[in-house]
């Protein structure tokens, strides 16, 4: 049973950075993507990036390019979403994912 859990949420200033974290436990297997969407109140859970186990390869959203860094440490099993220049509309929930596993998913809150 693969299980995700998220950190790093919190409250900034716009402009502001925060990294989140997704700790993966229970993987068994490999060659899959993991990533990161979120969730704004009273919008659609929207993708913003993924990356491949063990590949490197990333995919962002718009809303992400340039501003947002998705990163893995294969060894602690753990991704990263490093965010900056951080504007009030990524105020969300965010939620990794992994296929059919998502956390339980940290709050972002951007404002003044």
């Amino acid at each position: 049973q693969v299980q995700l859990e998220e950190s790093g949420g919190g409250s900034v200033h716009p402009g502001g950075f925060l990294t989140l974290s997704c700790k993966i436990s229970g993987l068994t297997f490999n060659g899959f993507y993991i990533g990161w969407f979120r969730q704004a109140p009273g919008k659609e859970r929207e993708f913003v990036a993924r990356t491949g186990w063990n590949s490197g390869r990333s995919e962002y959203a718009d809303l992400a390019k340039g501003r947002f860094t998705i990163a893995a440490e294969y060894d602690k099993y753990t991704i990263y979403l490093a965010m900056t220049n951080l504007k009030p509309e990524d105020t969300a929930v965010y939620y990794c994912n992994l296929g059919q596993w998502w956390g339980q998913g940290t709050q972002v809150t951007v404002g003044s």
